[in-house]
């Protein structure tokens, strides 16, 4: 992967950040900064300045933050999309066609998410909430569960009355 020297650097940053201010020691930091500015309330006469420091402080904090728990978000996310995909590619019947759905439109994803609601729908009338279909295959993997569904309860039946 090509990257410039100041990419690289933030990266490092940002991953080292984000874990520091993930901590419980970063907590506790921010929660005995917030008792000291308390505290110091009645020295300073609860002034405009006195409030303009903690004011100033988070919103600087909270601006920065915005930022980096977005970029923490942003790689966790493709971290989580390439996972996902490498799942679908090496299941045989599911479909490549899901690879990289984050890429579609709104109205694309929102037809998807009809369509397998109707998969599960058949599923539920199946009672078979684990079994899964791919776009392509779904109405032939139908077809075959149902006819494999009724040759095994054809084969119990003679089996159940010569017992």
């Amino acid at each position: 992967m090509n990257t410039n020297k100041f990419t690289a650097f933030f990266e490092r940053f940002a991953s080292r950040a984000t874990r520091a201010t993930g901590s419980s020691t970063a907590f506790l930091l921010a929660l005995l900064t917030i008792l000291v500015w308390v505290i110091t309330g009645p020295v300073f006469g609860y002034s405009d300045t006195w409030q303009l420091v903690i004011n100033t402080g988070t919103t600087i904090i909270t601006f920065l933050m915005v930022f980096l728990i977005q970029k923490s978000q942003n790689k966790d996310s493709l971290a989580m999309q390439i996972k996902l995909n490498e799942l679908i590619a090496v299941n045989r019947k599911a479909s490549n066609r899901l690879l990289n759905l984050e890429d579609l439109n709104e109205a694309d994803l929102i037809a998807l998410h009809q369509f397998f609601g109707r998969l599960a729908e058949k599923a539920k009338q199946e009672d078979s909430l684990s079994e899964s279909h791919s776009i392509e295959e779904a109405e032939e993997i139908h077809v075959e569960k149902l006819e494999e569904k009724h040759n095994r309860t054809a084969r119990k039946t003679p089996r159940t009355s010569a017992s």
